[in-house]
């Protein structure tokens, strides 16, 4: 299934001109050292399931410190791509979920998937229900 979503194409002057400017644009720069950041994409990841508690996201991102999830999901809160929500009860609750912004970044965190499962030699197996349902390939 090798290159089976994009097929590859010799650059034209054209996409060669206009990948440059985009790759020089702070708006795309800064999308790339937002959504790039170690352990980033594994949070959205998680979040795109729906809303998370802190505990959550530890346990599913395996290997993430507790004060490196603090200080990402601060982060993505402040870039407005997530929410944090606190629920008013004894015990307080509080729960991660994504913005509209942050949903917006489904379909970039499909096609990594999908790039992922093309091009990625792995030997553990990865569990892609999620994926194919969001992209009806298996």
């Amino acid at each position: 299934m090798v290159g089976s979503v994009f097929m590859a194409t010799k650059p034209t002057e054209q996409t060669i001109q206009a990948a440059s400017l985009t790759a020089s644009c702070p708006r795309y720069e800064h999308a790339v050292q937002v959504i790039c950041k170690r352990w980033t994409g594994l949070l959205l990841n998680a979040l795109m399931q729906g809303p998370r508690r802190f505990c959550e996201l530890t346990s599913l991102v395996e290997g993430l410190s507790d004060r490196v999830l603090s200080d990402r999901l601060r982060e993505l809160e402040m870039e407005g791509i997530v929410k944090r929500v606190v629920y008013p009860q004894i015990p307080v609750r509080i729960e991660y979920q994504l913005t509209e912004k942050g949903y917006a970044l489904k379909p970039v965190t499909d096609a990594i998937h999908v790039w992922a499962n093309d091009w990625v030699e792995y030997t553990d197996s990865c569990d892609t229900a999620t994926l194919n349902d969001a992209t009806g390939r298996s």
